[in-house]
């Protein structure tokens, strides 16, 4: 505080006019700015801060983050799906505790507490831009302005504070823009909550028109697990509808161009994508051939989606620069969950395997975070509400069900971090036929219940031996300890997190609607 305001605040004190309460108020440090950067199914393997094996894009912005903070290795989510993991976020719990088990027939309870409205009670300044997903419209929010639903790639409408506004060009550009926007005329005088939140790389992968031949045709690595024949495990895997060889269609692989674009980015997109559809069509690719021809096509729509959201992380980070910003403000990153990007054949998510059980997260906090700083501990989005209110200098409502991670940005884990998390799938039979499942994380272990089809069983991962998680070792005998350990620490879970039993969930939990994308 400046000299002159101490001499000020101290006469007025003497004088009677200013209370003890608001001088020592004034003394105290301003709590943080929060700017969460939020995108739908941003996988961590395309994030070159992670050091995926393919090396399939440099996301130079995106990992400035981790350059100036601290990267998590192992942040994981309670229900890998769009829907459930954006109100695990909001409010710190699981699925059977906010209600939001699925992204067919769930809507947000808006009525319960979120690290939102107690942050704008506190005095923040709030706002929520971007993608929502949840039905019900935003609360806890002085400021919205988010997409309809799923929203789309160009040309979107959005709802700006209840009213349907409609806009040019391309979403990932559109919500930065919108977004510094409301950071150039925001309350210099108050902290702030800013999420921004992209549609983008959303299925079907429609990329930036300027962006359409950023890879000049590049050949990307294949996974290991391209051709996965599902052998070793059970009919959840074999019986999943969100492959490359049978699910993508038409739409997905560009071999039809979107609607609601205008001339100019028609023209642009046929300049693009007709002559190499003329020479797809002209190979007749079958079997392996046409899986590999999809992977190719689906890794440059996919990449090209996230080179423009790290463009849109720049932008922000540079503004934050350019307002003096940028040391009283924790950045973070993060997706809604993992995402396969062709590993065992598949994209989507949902699955408690590795790439969709995992999500990025990086956090920039100036003076707190070491920079270039990582942790390995087992985190999860269950944790951020508990984190920003901590770091607000909040109490933390006894109905969150995480836990706060800014011990661990000031560089110690506690002594008492769990170890073990527990994970519960529930949408069923559509959109992709993932089976409902649930189960214990460790680091080296997995154990997963497959239930509520009528072909309940078990299936045991061990990342060890076993890091693309291809064989069940359930049923072995030299597991038999492991597996009544991880049974003993499910039941304990499930216990302390209140998660009811499994004919005691409700019947809308799962869905069952067949027509609505997620």
């Amino acid at each position: 505080m400046h000299r002159c305001t101490l001499s000020l605040l101290a006469s007025l004190l003497c004088a009677g006019v200013v209370s003890p309460a608001l001088a020592a108020a004034k003394s105290r440090p301003r709590p943080p700015n929060i700017v969460f950067i939020f995108a739908d199914d941003h996988a961590w393997q395309a994030i070159s801060a992670y050091g995926e094996e393919r090396h399939l894009i440099e996301t130079p912005n995106i990992d400035r983050i981790a350059t100036e903070g601290m990267r998590f290795d192992r942040c994981v989510v309670t229900n890998s799906i769009c829907g459930p993991s954006r109100a695990a976020i909001l409010t710190g719990t699981w699925s059977h505790i906010n209600g939001f088990y699925n992204n067919t027939n769930s809507r947000f309870d808006d009525s319960q507490p979120t690290f939102p409205k107690r942050l704008q009670a506190a005095g923040y300044q709030t706002a929520i831009i971007g993608k929502w997903h949840l039905v019900s419209d935003p609360t806890g929010f002085d400021h919205w302005h988010i997409l309809p639903g799923q929203g789309r790639y160009y040309n979107p409408p959005m709802i700006r504070n209840g009213e349907t506004v409609r806009h040019q060009g391309y979403v990932t550009e559109i919500i930065t823009d919108l977004t510094l926007e409301w950071l150039d005329h925001r309350d210099p005088d108050r902290p702030f909550l800013l999420m921004m939140q992209h549609k983008a790389p959303h299925r079907n992968w429609q990329p930036p028109i300027r962006h359409l031949n950023f890879d000049n045709d590049r050949v990307y690595p294949e996974p290991p697990t391209l051709f996965d024949d599902y052998s070793g495990r059970g009919i959840a895997e074999r019986d999943q509808d969100m492959s490359l060889a049978h699910t993508m269609h038409d739409g997905d692989v560009k071999l039809r161009t979107p609607g609601g674009l205008t001339a100019e980015q028609r023209a642009a997109w046929d300049a693009y994508y007709k002559p190499r559809n003329e020479a797809f069509r002209k190979a007749n690719l079958s079997g392996r051939d046409l899986i590999r021809w999809r992977y190719q096509r689906y890794m440059h729509d996919y990449l090209a989606c996230i080179k423009g959201v790290d463009e849109s992380v720049g932008r922000i980070l540079d503004r934050l620069d350019e307002l003096g910003l940028a040391e009283n403000t924790i950045v973070v990153y993060s997706s809604d969950q993992g995402f396969f990007l062709g590993e065992h054949g598949w994209f989507d998510k949902r699955w408690i395997f590795e790439e969709s059980l995992r999500t990025p997260l990086l956090v920039r906090w100036p003076g707190v975070v070491k920079p270039g700083s990582t942790c390995s501990a087992i985190v999860s989005n269950v944790d951020f509400a508990e984190t920003f209110l901590e770091a607000a200098g909040l109490p933390v409502p006894e109905r969150m069900q995480g836990a706060s991670l800014v011990p661990i940005l000031k560089g110690q884990v506690p002594d008492d971090w769990r170890t073990s998390f527990y994970y519960q799938y529930f949408e069923y039979p559509k959109p992709h036929h993932v089976r409902p499942h649930y189960g214990v994380v460790t680091d080296r272990y997995k154990l997963v219940k497959f239930f509520g089809t009528g072909e309940d069983y078990t299936e045991l991962f061990d990342l060890q031996t076993d890091p693309h998680e291809l064989r069940s070792v359930y049923s072995l005998t030299e597991y038999a300890p492991v597996v009544r350990e991880l049974e003993a620490e499910l039941a304990r879970l499930r216990r302390e997190l209140r998660v009811p039993a499994d004919d005691q969930i409700p019947p809308e939990a799962f869905g069952n609607v067949a027509d609505r994308q997620t």
